[in-house]
């Protein structure tokens, strides 16, 4: 069964043969697609599944795979506008048709038929004569099947199924409740001494926001451009604690009830729990766990604690620093949570002599791009050159990256600024995966979507250093996709890479957002075009490892709340999972915020975003992108051989082989924690 490519057909979405037409598709194009696609692959299975076809691979998964691309791409350009153009209408759309996608994907995880194929598959002849991606593709299958309910009874697969749609739903729920409780308030200031201390370009960007709401003054949102300049800037102690308990309290019980995420949380936990025992598992994160590096839960716990306890002397001798600052020199004799920000801000100032302000000047959003991508062509050996493409907004960007010889590797979208459409954070996610199709190879292309404050006043946006860490993060995620050398769909790219190791390109190019020669060709000051002064870099790399201990135990403690909450709280058992956290914030937090704080409420990685049970990747990842990242320090950074080492054994692979093996090619052994610990300035003399 040969893709159907349809040129001619009038829904946009059925349309594979390029990009995909953002400029024609509209919200009434979503359900006929869908509908059209889950009948199309609904009648493959059919005929895969009967006994006349043979379970090889060019018979039965090659048009599996080509009817189940064809779905993810249609289905994939309408989460992505769901995440970054949201609409009543769309969301309408998305929450009709996300049920069927599910029952779909569920149906094809429990299809006893299929699974059966893919074992005769894997015991046949044939499949030793198998290139190893198609032989990780087809373990990778099996395995997928048995955590689909593949095996189980017909009354326990039904009630899996349900189970399934059901976390989808409250997935999708919870995410929409955290945008709107975010959109839902506003801070209208009419009073401009009240914005003492706040940049002037923060002020702009606040003015033209009243502005557009057709108000006078200043409007300050909870969307991250917004917030967390205000937090760190404004004098005026009364307005950042109004500004905290909206941005911590948000999508929850002291909000509107509608938007109220605490029973969402309750009800996702019960169903995780209950779809593991239906499975044979203990919890959630026993099963979280199969498909990751790590093997039990108690062995992330250990690292983590193990992490814990190495970080937690620095972090107390970052809290009593600034403790001790915010009393003498701010007035300060309770350090609130609304305070922290704030006063690290100036005891960092104070202390290095110099802001994030004005850092800030110097990363102009034109040149940063440049730099960023002057990186990426040193080290890989490619070309990142702007191109044209149909976008979903004005300020989408579109570029193409090249090989040695100009040959087309792939292509990527990047759209940079924060919109009231726009879910918060940043993420990569792909708009079409690498694949070998009728004998050509089929270019992959990402999205990069990142929450920027817009240019204001006819200048260039700016970028504090943490969103340029931000942006090369994201690039990292990219180019995991891009440069991936994988014909087979399955385990191209990011596909098939265990969880806790997909952090691994991202966090490693953050590093070179710390390098001098680097920073010096991606900087230009605003007004006069000079490059980063020398003197202010140093500052930086003095002020790098800042509070490092208290921003790794609130890594710690967003990483061991999820793991506990997913392996040993009982969801019917009396505790709250906020009285869980309380406990976990007492062992390893220096900092404990107040009793109205809701942060779980707004956890959308573990309770929207797939990171249940896997927050723990990040510093899982971290060990090996920092000693990753080693190698090039030791080879002097932007270090060609190195790069083709990187991209060789780690990118270029994809999930066709396990990551440790990956990272075993590349480092000749097995990771190392030294060089995060020393990254982090956390080794004692």
């Amino acid at each position: 069964m040969k893709e159907k490519m349809k040129t001619n057909d009038p829904n946009p979405l059925l349309d594979f043969t390029g990009l995909p037409r953002f400029a024609a598709i509209k919200t009434e194009h979503i359900t006929p697609a869908v509908e059209r696609l889950l009948e199309e692959n609904r009648a493959c299975i059919d005929t895969l599944t009967q006994p006349q076809t043979p379970a090889t691979w060019a018979a039965f998964v090659a048009p599996l795979e080509d009817a189940n691309e064809r779905l993810a791409r249609a289905w994939g350009v309408v989460g992505h506008l769901h995440g970054v153009l949201d609409s009543p209408e769309l969301r309408a759309a998305y929450n009709e048709n996300q049920p069927k996608i599910v029952q779909y994907y569920t149906e094809l995880g429990q299809n006893l038929q299929l699974f059966e194929k893919y074992k005769a598959l894997k015991a046949s002849p044939d499949f030793a004569a198998l290139t190893p991606a198609q032989r990780k593709t087809i373990d990778n299958e099996i395995r997928d099947f048995r955590l689909s309910g593949a095996e189980l009874s017909a009354e326990k697969k039904q009630r899996f199924a349900a189970i399934s749609e059901e976390l989808a739903r409250l997935a999708t729920k919870f995410s929409e409740n955290l945008l709107d409780a975010t959109n839902a308030f506003a801070l209208n200031v009419e009073d401009r001494s009240e914005l003492a201390g706040i940049p002037e370009d923060v002020i702009e960007t606040a003015h033209a926001a009243a502005e557009k709401d057709g108000r006078s003054g200043w409007k300050f949102s909870l969307q991250a451009p917004s917030y967390v300049p205000f937090m760190q800037y404004a004098d005026k102690r009364e307005l950042r604690e109004q500004m905290y308990r909206a941005y911590v309290t948000r999508a929850s019980e002291f909000g509107k009830p509608e938007l109220d995420n605490t029973a969402l949380i309750t009800q996702i936990l019960g169903l995780h729990h209950e779809a593991a025992q239906l499975l044979g598992y203990a919890n959630h994160a026993e099963v979280s766990l199969v498909p990751k590096m790590a093997q039990t839960p108690q062995q992330v716990l250990d690292f983590l604690e193990d992490l814990a306890a190495k970080a937690l002397p620095f972090a107390r001798k970052d809290y009593a620093e600034l403790r001790d600052f915010a009393a003498v020199e701010l007035g300060l004799p309770e350090l609130e949570a609304w305070d922290l920000a704030y006063a690290s801000e100036k005891l960092r100032a104070a202390r290095y002599a110099f802001s994030d302000q004005e850092v800030k000047q110097y990363f102009p959003e034109p040149k940063v791009f440049q730099g960023m991508f002057r990186v990426v062509e040193t080290i890989f050996g490619v070309r990142i050159e702007p191109d044209a493409a149909e976008t979903w907004d004005p300020a989408v960007r579109f570029f193409r990256v090249s090989d040695g010889e100009g040959n087309l590797v792939g292509q990527f979208y990047l759209d940079p600024y924060a919109r009231d459409t726009k879910r918060g954070g940043a993420w990569m996610d792909e708009a079409i995966s690498r694949r070998r199709l009728d004998g050509r190879v089929q270019t992959p292309v990402a999205y990069l979507t990142c929450n920027f404050s817009a240019p204001v006043g006819g200048k260039p946006a700016l970028f504090t250093h943490d969103e340029v860490l931000t942006l090369f993060h994201e690039f990292g995620h990219g180019l995991h996709h891009l440069l991936t050398r994988v014909d087979c769909v399955g385990v191209s790219g990011i596909h098939g890479v265990e969880w806790d190791a997909v952090e691994l390109p991202s966090q490693f190019m953050e590093n070179f957002c710390w390098e001098w020669q680097v920073l010096e060709h991606m900087t230009a000051h605003v007004d006069s075009g000079e490059p980063l002064p020398r003197a202010l870099f140093e500052k930086m790399l003095a002020a790098k490892n800042f509070q490092s201990g208290m921003q790794t135990v609130r890594q710690l403690e967003f990483s061991l709340f999820d793991m506990h909450l997913h392996y040993d709280f009982d969801v019917a058992g009396g505790k709250t999972p906020q009285q869980l956290l309380d406990e976990i914030r007492s062992r390893v937090a220096v900092a404990l915020p107040p009793a109205y704080n809701r942060f779980q409420n707004n956890f959308s990685h573990i309770f929207a975003g797939g990171y249940g049970a896997g927050y723990y990747s990040y510093k899982w990842a971290e060990v090996l992108s920092a000693d990753a990242y080693s190698l090039f320090e030791e080879n002097g950074v932007l270090d060609r051989r190195s790069g083709n080492s990187f991209r060789d054994e780690i990118l270029a692979v994809g999930g066709s082989r396990p990551a440790l093996e990956s990272f075993k090619a590349f480092r000749g052994r097995e990771p190392k924690v030294d060089a995060l610990l020393r990254h982090n300035g956390m080794i004692t003399a």
